[in-house]
């Protein structure tokens, strides 16, 4: 019996080992389903020019002037920041500007587009097919390209110290506590970037500038005043009666249309002026 068990399963096994126990291949074959999409419609370029203000301190026979470079607006950014990069990086390397945080935050790219002081990273490419003119900002001295020198600028900002000034030390040691109502008065003068598109819009400033403080340096000005925590209140209001540093502002309000951060210096500068009256 043993020896005929192993016969047959010899047998058998040669069977189901054999070709006529082998699943057909077309059993279990898959064919992978094939979809012929349409061809994607190209979309119409959409083509405009920028006319950057050039300008290289290097070349003292070259005088400055206005470069055109084209670009296709499908392949760039909504706003003016995103097609000067792109012309740096792909058409003109020698192109120089200012730039940095690219969130309206830091202040680095204030520049005049069309006409009006903007932050380049928050103003849209216009799109009304015309010619982008690109300046840096007005009345200013220009370093090179579109990077204007504000070294003056600055210093009149050292000059009003921007600081909390104090001489009484906190009670417990930690934070100068302010309540509710004291943090809110400095709503609308604490998100100031320091950019000086409102600055280099007033007329005021343009002729003055040498004395004159400025809207943004007189708004950084009242954000001391108005602060609560601060101890040196009356020696910034001596400092700010002056003919010149204060009261060269005729209430143009050219500050408050050219704030690309939507402050009002021209409303900071009139309670300066009111504080000073009492």
């Amino acid at each position: 019996m043993a020896a005929l068990r192993s016969t047959t399963s010899r047998v058998l096994g040669a069977q189901l080992s054999g070709a006529a126990f082998r699943p057909a291949a077309s059993m279990f074959a898959r064919t992978m389903a094939t979809v012929s999409e349409p061809p994607k419609a190209e979309k119409p370029k959409k083509m405009r020019t920028f006319q950057v203000y050039r300008w290289d301190p290097n070349n003292a026979t070259e005088k400055a002037r206005l470069q055109n470079y084209e670009l296709d607006l499908n392949e760039t950014g909504e706003m003016v920041l995103d097609a000067l990069i792109k012309i740096k990086d792909e058409q003109d390397s020698s192109l120089v500007f200012r730039r940095s945080c690219r969130e309206g935050i830091c202040g680095s790219c204030a520049m005049n587009i069309n006409g009006q002081n903007h932050l380049a990273c928050l103003c849209r490419i216009p799109d009304d097919g015309k010619d982008v003119k690109i300046y840096p900002l007005p009345h200013t001295y220009v370093i090179r390209d579109l990077v204007p020198d504000l070294t003056h600028f600055y210093a009149q900002l050292k000059s009003i110290k921007p600081t909390l000034l104090r001489t009484t030390p906190s009670p417990d040691g930690k934070e100068y506590r302010q309540s509710i109502e004291e943090r809110a008065r400095l709503d609308g003068l604490d998100e100031c970037v320091l950019c000086a598109c409102c600055s280099t819009s007033c007329p005021s400033y343009w002729w003055n500038s040498e004395e004159y403080l400025g809207p943004a340096i007189l708004l950084q000005s009242y954000r001391w005043l108005a602060d609560s925590r601060d101890e040196k209140t009356a020696e910034r209001r001596q400092n700010l009666n002056d003919n010149m540093a204060l009261y060269r502002c005729h209430t143009i309000l050219n500050c408050t249309r050219a704030c690309p951060k939507g402050l009002n210096p021209g409303l900071a500068i009139a309670k300066i002026k009111k504080e000073l009256s009492l």
